[in-house]
C-alpha cells in the first residue's frame, strides 16, 4: 500500500513486554501490505545511565568518546526489537545510523544531518524486510559515529520519511497525541486532531515534550506530515501535524510550561550606544542562546538589561558578561527559580483580548508576571517557579473551561 516510517521512544521499548508490544504494532502495519521502516530510541533511562557511567570514570570525557558511548543505547534497542519481530515470524533487519546512510556534521553531541544515502534502506525494503534503524545517530566525514542531541530520534524518523518520500511518518509516544496542555498535569486537557507546523514548533520549543523541535523544522521544510500516536492505545486516532490545519474554532492550541529557565539581570550598564551589542555578541560567541529580553529606560547614564537563558548556560552567561564589562559581580543577578508559561495559537494576532485573558487568569490566582514576550502566534510570561503548575491550570481553564 505504501511506505510507513514509525518511530518509538525510549518509554515505548523500556522492557521486554513493551518491546513485544511495539513489534506487534510494526508487524500489523507490515501485514497490511506496507513497507515499514522503524526508528527506535534507547530503552527507558539507558541514555541517562550511560552518562552516569561516564561520569564515574571521567566527568570531563571528550564529546567524541561520549558519542561512542551514547550510540550503544540505540544499538541495544534495535537488536532487541528485531529479535521480537523475528519471533513473530516476520523478515527483519536492524541497522545502525551509519548503516542506514546518515551522514552528519562533526559537532559531537549535537550533529546535524547533512544527507541520507538511502541505497541500503531501499535494498532492504526490496527484499521485503522490515527495517529497524537506530535513531539519534549517524557518521561524520572522519568515519566517527555522532549523535544528534536529545530528541534526535524524532529527527531521524522525519529525515528518513523525507529522503524516502514516505507516505506517512508516525511518531508513537506514551500519550494519544498533542494536547492543549500536558494531560498528566491538566486532567481536562483536550487532544487536537490537527495542528500546523508553526504551532507545533512553538509548542515544542516552549516546553511541550511530545515532539523534538528540530524534527518539526525538518518536517515543515520537506512537507512531511507527522502523525503523533499512542503506542498503548493502538486504535485511537492521533494528532496530525501538517502545513494547513482546520482551526476547529479554536484560538489557543496549547499551554506549555518550561522550567529549564534562568533569568539574568545586569544592572548599571553604560547607556552609551553599542553596550547591548557587546554583551549579546559575547553570549553568541559562547554559543549561549538568549530568549526573552527586557531593557529598562536609561537613567543617570546607565540602564538595566534582563534576559533569560537555559539553566545549563546560566553560569557561563554570567562569566561572559563579567568578561565583557568592567563591573562588580553584585551588579549581576542570576535567578533559577523561575518558569516560562506560554500560550500558542495561529489565530491570536487577529483576536483582541487574548493577552488580557491570560493575564487575568494569572492575576485571579495571585501569580506575579516578571517578564513578557510575544510573537504572532505565542505569548510567553516569566513567573516564579513555585507557581508554574498552578499557572498552567489557570491559563488552560481560562481558554478551555472544564
Amino acid at each position: 500500500m505504501g511506505l510507513i516510517v514509525q518511530k518509538f521512544g525510549g518509554s515505548s521499548v523500556a522492557d521486554a513486554a513493551k518491546v513485544l508490544n511495539v513489534a506487534k504494532i510494526v508487524t500489523d502495519t507490515y501485514r497490511a501490505g506496507n513497507d515499514v521502516v522503524v526508528v527506535v530510541s534507547a530503552q527507558g533511562d539507558t541514555t541517562d545511565d550511560l552518562i552516569a557511567k561516564a561520569n564515574e570514570i571521567n566527568p570531563a570525557a571528550s564529546k567524541r568518546e561520549m558519542d561512542m558511548l551514547m550510540t550503544a543505547g540505540e544499538q541495544i534497542s534495535i537488536s532487541l526489537l528485531a529479535m521480537a519481530i523475528e519471533s513473530l515470524g516476520f523478515p527483519v533487519v536492524s541497522l545502525l545510523g551509519w548503516q542506514a546512510g546518515f551522514n552528519t556534521s562533526s559537532a559531537y553531541g549535537s550533529a546535524r544531518i547533512k544527507k541520507i544515502e538511502n541505497d541500503r534502506l531501499r535494498a532492504e525494503l526490496d527484499r521485503h524486510n522490515i527495517v529497524v534503524v537506530a535513531g539519534f545517530q549517524g557518521i561524520n566525514k572522519y568515519d566517527d559515529v555522532t549523535t544528534l542531541g536529545r530528541g534526535g530520534s524524532d529527527t531521524s524518523a522525519v529525515a528518513i520519511a523525507a529522503a524516502m518520500h514516505a507516505d506517512r511518518c508516525q511518531i508513537y509516544t506514551d500519550v494519544e497525541g498533542v494536547f492543549t496542555a500536558d494531560p498528566r498535569k491538566v486532567s481536562h486537557a483536550k487532544k487536537l486532531k490537527e495542528i500546523t507546523y508553526d504551532e507545533m514548533l512553538e509548542l515544542a520549543t516552549l516546553g511541550a515534550q511530545v515532539l523534538n523541535n528540530r524534527s518539526v523544522e525538518m518536517a515543515k521544510k520537506y512537507n512531511v506530515e507527522i502523525e503523533v500516536r499512542s503506542s498503548i492505545q493502538k486504535d485511537v486516532p492521533g494528532t496530525i501535524v501538517k502545513e494547513v490545519a482546520k482551526m476547529e474554532k479554536m484560538l489557543i492550541r496549547g499551554v506549555t510550561k518550561d522550567t529549564d529557565v534562568a533569568r539574568i539581570s545586569v544592572k548599571n550598564i553604560s547607556n552609551n550606544p553599542g553596550e547591548a551589542f557587546k554583551m549579546f555578541a559575547k553570549l553568541a560567541q559562547k554559543k549561549i542562546n538568549v530568549d526573552i529580553i527586557l531593557q529598562s529606560v536609561g537613567r543617570n547614564n546607565t540602564k538595566d538589561i534582563t534576559f533569560t537563558v537555559s539553566k545549563a548556560n546560566a553560569q557561563d552567561a554570567v562569566a561572559a558578561i563579567l568578561d565583557t564589562f568592567d563591573m562588580d559581580e553584585s551588579d549581576i543577578v542570576c535567578d533559577t527559580e523561575v518558569a516560562k508559561i506560554s500560550i500558542v495559537g495561529a489565530g491570536m494576532e487577529s483576536h483582541p483580548g487574548t493577552a488580557s485573558k491570560m493575564f487575568e487568569a494569572l492575576y485571579e490566582h495571585n501569580i506575579n508576571i516578571d517578564m513578557i514576550s510575544t510573537s504572532e502566534i505565542k505569548i510567553s510570561v516569566l513567573i516564579p517557579l513555585k507557581d508554574a503548575d498552578k499557572a498552567v491550570s489557570a491559563v488552560h481553564d481560562a481558554f478551555y473551561p472544564a
